[in-house]
């Protein structure tokens, strides 16, 4: 029981760090989906929306140090008590987003690793497993190192914990995990290859045969039936390809221009998912460096979810001289973590990404 405690205590501490860094890399993605969790559809707890990026860093900061504390062996009691806390916490709310379908993507590795709802709770309960074992054996968790030694790690761990979110909150993820990172072209994410695996679906036919109500399965193809049709019943068995970027549209009067904007060889996009939440006082800024890239010969588009008041509001506000056009949430979202947010396009091709913080980093050339 000894080696196996010692074992399993090592693999769920390496776990819990991986994963707390992953979205500790980016605490804003995590926060996006707890507001998913809390919102009405799902666990109903709309009050707890204003707080979720503080949340979310609480949560990745405990899930790293939890892992850290687990492997240096620190406080064991404290230690196991809040892993199973924590395990079983994520193991309802995985299970209730599966059954359900309420959460298509639990967000336990960010958007490194992408898992569906059940593969998230096979996950957990995998790791409840483990936990119980640990718990059952949490006599054999020893320390690793003298006291000493062992306060040094925690602090080091805590402080690097501390300084790598303020960081990226301030600037943007040091690793991009989305399709949208530097070096990849926009246009070439949305296609599907040739070979790529087609969705599945199976199609439950019921008929009228001769008074008795039949039922005839296919996946697709309308069946012989002697019979009067009543009704079918369609679902998909197999998730088709989907690519990486998805949901893309640059739209202005119903019109979408993403073909052709994404064909320009000098494009600069301003994104703001959401105006009502942006810090506006950047596009003081935001003007001055769109002037600069205007006469250096950069076609120069803002990108948004707000409707047409808000977004001219804001143009006549602080005379920007570009047009803005409508995107959806989600995507614009997905695409830079800043709010505003400045990406720099070569037909297509992200060649500069930047937070609000970094303007001045912009390079028009």
């Amino acid at each position: 029981m000894k080696y196996l405690v010692g074992v399993v205590r090592i693999f769920v501490g390496i776990l819990f760090i991986i994963s707390g860094f992953i979205k500790l890399n980016d605490p804003v993605g995590f926060s996006f989906k707890l507001e998913e969790y809390f919102s009405q559809g799902v666990l109903d707890l709309p009050f707890l929306t204003p707080f979720t990026l503080a949340i979310s860093i609480l949560v990745v900061i405990v899930e790293v140090m939890v892992g850290v504390m687990l492997i240096l062996g620190y406080k064991r009691k404290l230690t196991v008590w809040t892993l199973l806390a924590m395990i079983i916490f994520f193991t309802f709310l995985t299970f209730y987003s599966a059954y359900f379908n309420k959460v298509t993507d639990c967000g336990c590795f960010g958007d490194a690793i992408k898992l569906t709802p059940w593969e998230s709770f096979t996950k957990d309960v995998v790791l409840l497993v483990l936990i119980l074992i640990i718990y059952v054996g949490r006599k054999y968790i020893t320390p690793l190192v003298n006291s000493k030694t062992l306060m040094s790690v925690l602090y080091v761990s805590f402080i690097a914990c501390v300084g790598y979110v303020y960081y990226v909150l301030n600037h943007l993820p040091v690793i991009d995990f989305r399709p949208y990172e530097i070096g990849k072209n926009i246009e070439e994410g949305m296609n599907t290859p040739a070979n790529a695996p087609k969705a599945v679906f199976e199609y439950k036919w019921k008929f009228n045969v001769n008074g008795n109500e039949e039922i005839y399965v296919t996946n697709g193809d309308y069946p012989t039936v002697d019979g009067e049709f009543i009704d079918v019943e369609t679902e998909e068995i197999q998730a088709g390809y989907e690519p990486p970027v998805h949901d893309f549209t640059i739209e202005q009067n119903g019109e979408d221009f993403a073909a052709s904007l994404l064909q320009e060889p000098k494009l600069v996009m301003v994104i703001a998912y959401d105006l009502r939440k942006s810090n506006l006082e950047v596009f003081k800024e935001i003007k001055a460096v769109t002037d600069k890239a205007l006469k250096a010969g950069f076609k120069v588009i803002g990108m948004s979810a707000s409707g047409p008041d808000q977004t001219d509001a804001l143009k006549k506000e602080n005379n920007l001289a570009f047009d803005f056009y409508f995107t959806d949430e989600t995507t614009l979202k997905t695409i830079v973590r800043s709010n505003p947010g400045v990406l720099v396009l070569e037909k297509g091709t992200i060649v500069q990404k930047l937070h609000y913080n970094d303007l001045e980093n912009l390079i028009f050339e």
